[in-house]
């Protein structure tokens, strides 16, 4: 007797009057459901219930078109096998079995039933466990190498941790979906390890035993870069924020990363020339301590129908001017792209960031809370399509040569740190009527990399300007623009450009601006009430006891926001504290 195919389960209980396929219940009792079933397979073997199970196993649930009929009961038995847990050695070979089918790999399993083999044309994965099922040992084999062992699947598998385990093998295939026979795919994962080389060999170039891993993402040639192991590919990460580096070191022990890219291989229609062995000579060699490249000879490398790639875990807003640039460093096109207001696509990746919920990108008004400071409201000017305005979101970059990675890096960097002024912005609150008591700010995007802040004056009605010009990731100028005939606000270029640099939030920047200018406006009123000759003790005692505090909270931070230094690699090291974040406002004399 032939096994039904699976989906035809809901029809023969739809006829029985249990379920219909619109997914309407009709008025029947568990009991007499039950009934049912039992009278449907009563007199079929227990090898036909095998095989009706292996033959669900052995076909990967695909994601259910919604208007399917058996949709709702596909969801379900999703979740059902993500939620169980693996309790046995033979459910967790079943678990393995059905992973590595979905994948599109082939599975073995040894006679003694403890190891299981997880093979392609082109590598394997041996997993040995015990007879309670736990993972004694993982290794992976490439083509043509010794097997090694991978402590990273090993860790995964023993917290069952599947969707983790299948995003690597996923990853180990692609790796090889170069198009023809085992040679040509081995060509590129030769090509693949040769880059590697390379670019480990000028991670290297400026890394000494003091050297912080703050201070490598933010200044080493290419990061700060995890070669390969095991299953995980090699990772770059580029950039981290003031404030995750505070997170970090309020949180001991913890991870903090920055922005990262994966290092890979990909297929291409079109062939292009690859290197198959390291091509740095010697590392300091070069002019300005960069290295030295061996010419790209035919001996030396190979037309592949590949390339490499960088690619992020989530797409990067970037810049019409930014991806152009990075395209005449590889001289290759990015493929792809749609192009749409840069400030649009900030603050949509932002809101996806942010937000566990779905929001309407459609807000351009949002509200920031800081401690000790009246509400901000933002609105955001989005632009247009037009010149520097627009942008597109990046999921890869393609590239062919090694010696194109630092001057990407370096880009992908300032993109980042401009996307991180923009984003700090944007928050999951909106507004949606006028508020007398907010701070209202507009953010306007300039040319290139600079963008304009404009609010009203905090003593007269005009209004008043900074515009922030980010140079590169470690610098940045602003310019505060005043009507002539206005106050002066107490924060001079070089005060704003410098509390930009050390916490990369608008609001934080602004709040201080406003907090200088609150000093300049008590002050003020107290020289009309001593021109007025109006004294008053009591009140005039107790502004003098609280400005003796702000002094003293003040003088504390003053050497922090104050002082410049030059030398980037130096301000890295510099510890930052939540109060000095806090303080980024706090009251100063300018020198």
């Amino acid at each position: 007797m032939s096994v039904p195919p699976f989906p035809r389960l809901i029809p023969d209980l739809e006829n029985r009057g249990g379920v219909s396929c619109h997914g309407v219940v009709t008025a029947i009792s568990t009991n007499a459901l039950m009934e049912q079933l039992r009278l449907k397979y009563q007199q079929r073997p227990w090898t036909e219930t095998l095989k009706l199970v292996y033959f669900c196993m052995d076909n990967p649930l695909r994601r259910p078109v919604s208007n399917a009929p058996d949709g709702p009961l596909l969801s379900c038995m999703e979740k059902i096998e993500k939620t169980l847990n693996a309790k046995s050695m033979f459910s967790v070979m079943d678990t393995l079995e059905l992973l590595s089918r979905q994948k599109g790999l082939t599975v073995h399993v040894s006679p003694s039933g403890t190891a299981c083999y997880i093979t392609s044309m082109m590598f394997y994965v041996e997993i040995q466990l015990e007879k309670d099922g736990d993972v004694m040992d993982v290794k992976l084999a490439h083509f043509e190498e010794a097997p090694v062992v991978c402590d990273d699947l090993v860790q995964l598998l023993r917290m069952k941790n599947y969707d983790a385990f299948g995003k690597i093998l996923e990853d180990l295939s692609n790796m090889y979906q170069i198009p023809g026979n085992s040679k040509m795919k081995a060509k590129g994962y030769l090509a693949l390890q040769a880059l590697e080389k390379d670019l480990y060999s000028m991670s290297l170039l400026d890394r000494t035993q003091d050297l912080n891993r703050v201070t490598e993402v933010l200044n080493g040639k290419v990061g700060h870069l995890v070669p390969r192991t095991g299953g995980t590919p090699m990772n770059i990460e580029f950039y981290i924020s003031p404030y995750q580096v505070l997170e970090a070191e309020l949180n001991q022990g913890s991870q903090v990363c920055g922005t990262k890219t994966v290092v890979t291989i990909e297929s291409t229609d079109a062939l292009h020339k690859l290197p198959l062995s390291p091509l740095i000579v010697d590392p300091r060699a070069g002019e300005d301590s960069n290295p030295a490249f061996l010419q790209l000879t035919d001996e030396l490398s190979m037309d592949l129908p590949a390339l490499f790639v960088l690619k992020f875990h989530k797409p990067v807003p970037m810049s019409l001017s930014s991806i152009e640039e990075i395209q005449r460093l590889t001289g290759i096109q990015i493929s792809g792209l749609k192009l749409a207001p840069l400030y649009e696509l900030i603050v949509q990746s932002t809101l996806k960031e942010k937000c566990s919920e779905d929001l309407s990108t459609n807000k351009s008004c949002f509200l920031v809370s800081l401690p000790d400071c009246p509400k901000h409201c933002y609105f955001i000017n989005k632009g247009s399509e037009k010149s520097d305005l627009a942008g597109a979101l990046v999921s890869k970059i393609p590239f062919s040569h090694p010696k194109c990675v630092p001057d990407v890096i370096e880009i992908l960097r300032h993109q980042v740190a401009y996307n991180t002024l923009i984003s700090s912005c944007v928050s999951e609150k909106h507004i949606n009527e006028d508020d007398s008591e907010l701070l209202y700010f507009e953010v306007v995007p300039d040319k290139n990399s600079s963008f304009s802040v404009f609010f009203l004056h905090p003593v007269k009605e005009n209004l008043a300007c900074v515009v922030i010009d980010v140079i590169t990731s470690r610098e940045v100028q602003c310019h505060l623009h005043l009507n002539p005939q206005d106050p002066t606000l107490n924060s001079s270029d070089d005060f704003i450009a410098r509390a930009v640099k050390r916490c990369m939030s608008v609001p934080v920047v602004m709040r201080a601006v406003f907090r200088n200018a609150a000093k300049v406006k008590a002050d003020s009123e107290t020289q009309d009430m001593d021109m007025e000759q109006q004294p008053e003790p009591q009140l005039e005692q107790t502004t003098d006891s609280n400005s003796l505090k702000e002094s003293l909270s003040g003088a504390g931070q003053q050497d922090w926001v104050v002082t410049d230094k030059p030398n980037n690699t130096d301000s890295t090291k510099e510890n930052l504290s939540t109060a000095k974040l806090e303080a980024l406002g706090d009251n100063r004399e300018e020198k």
